[in-house]
């Protein structure tokens, strides 16, 4: 039984333990699950699939979805943010699922479960860290999952829309990920995440690696317009230190540039796509 490592210095760019960046979360994790058509969308066999673990699950809407889904399953979420595991584990006593757990956990350092624990490691929008540290997660992901287990990520390059304003705050983003040794693109212009997460699973040692992308429309008037719209009015604020602190921006034009993004996503001409993509792997 895994126990709560201490708490270490975090690598996410927001405070982990934000109330309102466990919230912001929440209503990401909602609208990705909707958006790529459930839980498992490119799996059509989960017959041997019983103990999954997902990585950086924060207040654990996923894993307990899985868990509610799933009731033969036993699931377990990891976050580096004790306030979100706290969360999670309410939310678990709330709904009275006893087939899932949560614990304090950095990702970025070895996982403390035995060889051989899982069936399926998950991953989805974990693209913060550093890129240093992929190499050796994935190693760890390996080492946890059982011979013809499967790791399963999932990355965004988030949205591209017609609004100039909050494409400037995009941009503000991708190159304050450059400046902090998180992109991999050389000049910063987007995240390049994507590009790399089939490479990671073949470094790893994975076998039969696919891939499916989804894209998520979030133009004035979509249904997911309002969670996109709340998502990054609460994103790009919490945001802001990471930008000044990496050197890509003023406070002042940072804010004028959140302010002004708000104003466009709530204009009727506003068009917005969202591009994701879900790459897996079986260990040998």
């Amino acid at each position: 039984m895994p126990t709560d490592q201490p708490q270490s210095e975090s690598t996410y760019f927001i405070d982990a333990d934000s109330a309102a960046e466990m919230a912001r979360l929440m209503i990401q994790d909602r609208l990705l699950t909707k958006g790529m058509g459930g839980l498992f969308p490119e799996q059509a066999d989960l017959s041997n699939i019983h103990r999954i673990l997902d990585i950086g699950c924060g207040p654990g809407g996923w894993a307990l979805d899985v868990a509610s889904t799933y009731p033969d399953s036993q699931v377990t979420g990891i976050d580096i943010s004790e306030l979100a595991i706290t969360y999670a584990r309410t939310q678990a006593k709330v709904q009275r699922l006893d087939n899932v757990s949560f614990h304090v956990m950095d990702a970025s350092q070895p996982l403390d479960f035995p060889d051989g624990s899982f069936d399926l490691v998950n991953a989805r929008t974990i693209g913060f860290f550093s890129t240093t540290v992929w190499p050796n997660l994935m190693q760890e992901c390996m080492r946890i999952l059982r011979t013809g287990g499967i790791i399963r990520l999932t990355e965004s390059e988030w949205g591209f829309t017609n609004a100039p304003a909050t494409e400037k705050l995009q941009g503000m983003f991708y190159r304050a990920l450059l400046a902090g040794g998180r992109s991999f693109t050389t000049d910063g212009r987007r995240h390049g995440i994507t590009t790399m997460l089939a490479g990671f699973l073949r470094d790893a040692g994975c076998v039969n690696v696919q891939q499916k992308a989804h894209v998520i429309d979030f133009s004035a008037g979509t249904e997911a317009h309002a969670d996109v719209y709340n998502d990054w009015k609460a994103l790009y604020k919490l945001s802001q230190p990471f930008f000044i602190g990496m050197g890509v921006t003023t406070q002042e034009e940072v804010e004028q540039a959140y302010e002004q993004m708000l104003i466009e996503m709530r204009r009727q001409e506003f068009r917005g796509i969202m591009y994701l993509l879900t790459a897996w792997g079986k260990k040998p």
